[in-house]
């Protein structure tokens, strides 16, 4: 086995196990996201899309193909890991806006153009390879700070009525204490939610549950 085989593998097994031990102590997330309220909703069932994601992440062993291939890069997992065992040791605001830069550096490409349907949550193996829209943008940084060690329930993929543009979009919320902080493929900066004034909370989830967000 090549020494990148064995790097790969070992940064495989220091994932499986992220996802079991969560270093940072989990905080009850900020009932105030973009001054809205939310109500929680405890049944995922409801969003059939991020259940297929949960699913495909767990069966997937982060293994790559042939990484000599000169033409195409197939080696974006192993790239993905080395990436998020370099920021482990980083302060959380660092780890935060470096996840941010480096998924933010893919390609936007619609869902119809990528797999052919109009909505499709691709996780990061999916994402990496092939670009996404802003659920996937999201998702990927999803699983980027789980593996780093971050409670699922400090963490939300939102989607967002953008009030400016008249659309929906979709960012990921990062729960820190009494702040939360805004990860937008749209924004290179990691940005308190108070900062932010055009989006207006539809609805976010994780993996425990997902919750309404209303006016107040």
């Amino acid at each position: 086995m090549s020494q990148f085989r064995r790097a790969a593998a070992v940064l495989l097994q220091a994932y499986v196990l992220s996802l079991l031990v969560t270093p940072f102590p989990a905080l009850a997330f900020p009932a105030n996201l973009f001054g809205y309220e939310q109500t929680a909703q405890y049944d995922v069932a409801a969003f059939p899309q991020w259940l297929s994601a949960l699913e495909r992440q767990l069966r997937d062993d982060l293994r790559d193909g042939d990484c000599g291939e000169r033409r195409i890069n197939r080696c974006h997992m192993a790239q993905w890991l080395t990436f998020l065992a370099r920021i482990r040791a980083l302060p959380p605001q660092e780890q935060l806006r470096e996840i941010n830069r480096y998924a933010n550096e893919k390609d936007y490409v619609l869902d119809l153009d990528n797999y052919g349907v109009e909505d499709y949550w691709a996780i990061p193996r999916e994402f990496l390879g092939n670009g996404g829209d802003c659920e996937d943008f999201a998702i990927t940084k999803y699983f980027s700070l789980r593996w780093l060690g971050y409670p699922r329930d400090d963490l939300r993929i939102v989607v967002v009525q953008d009030t400016n543009l008249r659309v929906p979009h979709a960012i990921l919320a990062v729960g820190r204490g009494d702040e939360i902080l805004v990860l937008d493929n749209q924004v290179r900066e990691v940005l308190p939610h108070r900062q932010v004034v055009h989006y207006a909370p539809v609805f976010s989830v994780n993996e425990r549950g997902w919750w309404i967000h209303t006016s107040r």
